[in-house]
């Protein structure tokens, strides 16, 4: 990402939600620098990863925020939302049971984050295609029914990843555009600080700035 990752337009905050394992961390490794771990373990708090792509005619910062599914770490989540602008909640379609309980992980991001956020339903692990538990339509008839974007994913074989960041954040940005046509004197947002590593600074450091929908 290197040089050009300081040119951009608009940064938009994108949070990953979902039970613990379902590969939301190899997701974000996997966009942000196409790496995925084996031995992946839990994370613990948060942490985020940036990578700036075009998306129309705007170069655009994705800042992806990635936390642990647990419950213990719930007392994070209002922090964790705010300012988000796009969603990524992810099931994996061999364990059902993560399935099972997006409905709750839905109230939850829509208790916290802004009624406008654009959210996208992502069904991991394909490759374990053998061992499915999630069919697809019974979750793309879910997403439909609840407005919400949807897509499979393979974090290990890279299948897919590219595509539902690339989606979710070109609805974010069509979004943005109408909202400024609306309200011409909005400015591309940005953030106050910078760290290009992103897991180590403090939660009040990691201030994103971001766009009101």
């Amino acid at each position: 990402m290197g040089t050009a990752e300081e040119d951009y337009n608009f940064v938009f905050k994108v949070v990953l939600i979902g039970e613990s394992g379902v590969g939301k961390t190899n997701l974000l490794s996997r966009f942000t620098r196409n790496e995925f771990n084996h031995d992946s373990r839990t994370t613990i708090g948060v942490e985020f990863s940036t990578r700036t792509i075009m998306v129309g005619n705007a170069m655009v910062k994705a800042q992806i925020w990635d936390t642990a599914g647990l419950e213990r770490y719930r007392a994070i989540t209002s922090a964790y939302y705010r300012g988000a602008v796009g969603a990524l909640l992810v099931f994996d379609i061999t364990k059902h049971q993560t399935y099972d309980v997006v409905e709750r992980w839905l109230k939850e991001l829509y208790d916290h984050a802004e009624a406008t956020i654009i959210v996208m339903l992502v069904g991991n692990k394909t490759d374990l295609a053998q061992a499915r538990e999630v069919p697809t339509e019974e979750a793309k008839m879910f997403a439909e029914n609840n407005g919400l974007l949807f897509i499979e994913t393979s974090a290990l074989d890279s299948t897919n990843v590219e595509q539902a960041f690339e989606t979710i954040l070109r609805d974010i940005f069509n979004k943005v555009q109408k909202q400024q046509q609306k309200s011409p004197q909005d400015k591309a947002v940005s953030l106050s600080s910078e760290n290009p590593h992103g897991a180590s600074q403090t939660p009040e450091e990691k201030r994103a700035c971001c766009v009101s929908l």
